[in-house]
Formats: C-alpha cells, sequence, structure tokens
C-alpha cells in the first residue's frame, strides 16, 4: 500500500506550520522595540476622540514592515479597549491595485452585503464614514505596498480618505498608515497630500542584522517544533545566512526547509547540514569560481569546506591546521603563516569566505571565524577535490 503517505501528519519535528509562515504574527515582535515606540509616539493622541493619525512605514523586503503594523494594530486595539473602538483593516495593494478595489474591500471588511457596484469613490467613502460613526468607531487602515496602488491607479483614493472628515460635524474617524517598500513613496504624492499626511510621521525600518534574526528564527522555531529539535548551531546558521541580506523572510524560509529535509528523512532533529540556501536565493557565486584559484588558495578553501559542512563556522587556527592536512594529503609543501593569510585575506575579497573575530572561547584576547555562505561547501569541495592536481 501507500507506505510512503505513512510520515504525513507523524510531526516528528513539526508540531505547527503557521508559524513558518510569512504572515504569521507572533505575540511579541523580535528586534522592533524602537520601531513600535516610533509609531505609539505617531498615534499618541489617538485616545481622543476627534484624532485621527497617519504614519508611513517604509524599508526593504524583509524589514519586517507588515509585521510591525500587524502587532502594532493588535496592541493598540487591546490598549484602547474601553475608551476607543478601534477597528483594524488591513489590505495589501498588489492583489487589490485599483483605488475602486481598496475602497470595495475596506467597505467589505465592515459590512458583508455592501454592494460591490453602483457607488461612485465618493459614495464608498461616504457610507464607510457612516458605518462607522454609527456605531461610535474608528478605523485603523492599513493599506500594504501602496505604491502598486498610486503608480497603477494614482493617488486619488488616498487623498478621499485623508479627507473623510472635511465639511462634516464629526471627526476623527479614520487612522492611516501607508506601507511600501519604496523609501520614497512621499515623492509619488502630490504637496497637498504630503501635508495631511505629515512628512514627519514616517518610519524607515532598516534591514535586520544578525543577532535580530537569531532571535527571529529562534522564536519561530519554538512556536513551530518540538522542543529540543532545532539546536542552537542550526538557528546560528540560519541567521549567519539571512544576515548577509538581513532579510527575515530568507530566515524563516532556511528554518522551513531545513525542517522539511529532517522530516523527510525520518529525522528528529534538524542538522547543521540541513541548513542550505535555495538555488534561487544563493549569490551569484558558481562553484566554477574557483577554477582560476591559486593553488594554494584552492588547498585552503578545500579545508575549510570539509569543515563547514558539518559545522557552522571554523576558527582560523583551524583553517591553518587543516590547510597543512590537505597540504600532505595532495603532496605539497604548506606556505608559511604569511603567506597563508595574505590567500585568506584574498578568498575573503573574492566573497569566496566571510570572517569575523569574536572573543575567544578560552583564555583572553579574540579570535578570528570563517564562514561561508556564498557558496555550498559540500559543492564547493567535490569541485576543488575534481580539478586539484597531486604534486
Amino acid at each position: 500500500m501507500a507506505g510512503y503517505l505513512d510520515r504525513i501528519g507523524a510531526g516528528k519535528i513539526l508540531l505547527d506550520r503557521a508559524p513558518l509562515s510569512y504572515d504569521w504574527v507572533p505575540s511579541s515582535l523580535v528586534g522592533r522595540d524602537n520601531a513600535l515606540s516610533r509609531l505609539a509616539s505617531i498615534f499618541s493622541q489617538i485616545t481622543n476622540p476627534s484624532v485621527s493619525c497617519k504614519a508611513v512605514v517604509t524599508g526593504p523586503v524583509g524589514s519586517g514592515k507588515t509585521v510591525l503594523t500587524q502587532v502594532f494594530s493588535k496592541d493598540l486595539k487591546s490598549h484602547l479597549q474601553g475608551r476607543r473602538k478601534i477597528l483594524h483593516t488591513h489590505i495589501n495593494c498588489r492583489n487589490h491595485p485599483s483605488g475602486s478595489q481598496v475602497l470595495q474591500q475596506i467597505a467589505l471588511s465592515l459590512d458583508e452585503r455592501h454592494p460591490e457596484r453602483g457607488l461612485s469613490p465618493g459614495e464608498v467613502v461616504q457610507s464607510i464614514r457612516r458605518y462607522l460613526n454609527a456605531r461610535d468607531s474608528h478605523m485603523l487602515l492599513v493599506l500594504d505596498e501602496v505604491d502598486v496602488m498610486i503608480r497603477r491607479d494614482s493617488s486619488d483614493v488616498i487623498y478621499r480618505l485623508l479627507r473623510v472628515d472635511e465639511g462634516k460635524d464629526e471627526s476623527g474617524t479614520l487612522s492611516i498608515i501607508l506601507v511600501s517598500q519604496d523609501a520614497s513613496l512621499l515623492k509619488l504624492f502630490e504637496p497637498a497630500i504630503i501635508s495631511r499626511l505629515g512628512a514627519s510621521n514616517s518610519l524607515i525600518l532598516g534591514a535586520y542584522g544578525e543577532k535580530d534574526l537569531l532571535d527571529i528564527a529562534t522564536q519561530r522555531a519554538q512556536a513551530s517544533c518540538l522542543k529540543g529539535s532545532i539546536s542552537d548551531a542550526v538557528l546560528s546558521k540560519i541567521a549567519r545566512y539571512a544576515a548577509s541580506t538581513g532579510d527575515a523572510r530568507l530566515a524563516i524560509e532556511l528554518l522551513e526547509a531545513s525542517v522539511i529535509r529532517a522530516e523527510g528523512d525520518g529525522r528528529s532533529e534538524v542538522s547543521i547540514s540541513d541548513v542550505k540556501p535555495s538555488e534561487v536565493r544563493i549569490s551569484s557565486l558558481e562553484p566554477n569560481t574557483v577554477d582560476g584559484l591559486p593553488t594554494h588558495q584552492k588547498l585552503i578553501l578545500l579545508g575549510i569546506c570539509r569543515r563547514l559542512k558539518k559545522d557552522d563556522m571554523i576558527s582560523s587556527g583551524d583553517a591553518l591546521k587543516l590547510y597543512h592536512v590537505v597540504c600532505e594529503e595532495f603532496g605539497y609543501d604548506p606556505r608559511g603563516y604569511t603567506t597563508f593569510w595574505k590567500h585568506m585575506k584574498s578568498l575573503e575579497n573574492l566573497g569566496m569566505i566571510e570572517s569575523r573575530t569574536d572573543s575567544a572561547i578560552r583564555g583572553r584576547g579574540r579570535t578570528q571565524h570563517i564562514t561561508m555562505s556564498n557558496l555550498l561547501p559540500g559543492v564547493l569541495e567535490a569541485r576543488l577535490s575534481d580539478i586539484l592536481p597531486i604534486d
């Protein structure tokens, strides 16, 4: 029978796949305390029923823009419970790229019976306003990837939403957060919109650092997998790979892929070798870039690759020892210490290895650690073994 299906649902590592989704919203946000504080400052007057707030959040892919606004909206709604009724609506403008579609999605989020046709944009905006006022509610609207809509369909809808209370007795109907990868988002708007948004209400997110990526990977692993199934060394390797881009999505992608590999083999633990950058994500460096290297750089690289197949990183001292071992294996006399370091620096300048200096594990001082994220150590080892001539 279909015995190969037995592994489905076995759950040797994975308990809940949801935290490995980009759309998962954690209970607490990692690495963005300052950004949350900045949003809180922008929304500091939101307790006043006559106040509407505006914010613009920009940052590169994987910098946590969407999850930041999701967590902030959830926390704000909870914080204001009993003081102001907040209705949160999040719309991705890539999925709804026209102004009319965005307005329709806002209306449907409030009333699923809202007519889909027959109303002008102005009439839809006012029906949204009437619904909120009749229920003494305030909308926190997040328009994600808003630049897609603006480039395709102008910024007229943004202008209408920002003027929703103009000429009316009541005010404070709707607050808005615009989200985009485009750091120059404000330049897409006419001066009247920039004035209403407030140029000082901008929040720019940078790429994540390695520590934050480690915390993100750890948080996702703890929420999705059996305790003890993913070691600190595995999580550190994931963070190191993702740190080359600062993209949290890459860290999540690597974590999910490594879990799938381990469970596919029927194992109950993820190993270091399960963490591999995908062919789509991997750097532009190809294994054949080593073909023209000087012989002793190839020998050094071969020793490093052999260790990095199993470990997350290698100390510079161990790299030197492995270089001597490989030289003996292939019949070469190892070069001196100074020449060895010159070769190491050349390999780093070529982007084949990365180095960083940390405190020594034993004794005083600092030690240099070697890692590799632009090439797969196993693939590179095989190529070097084939092309290195025996002296």
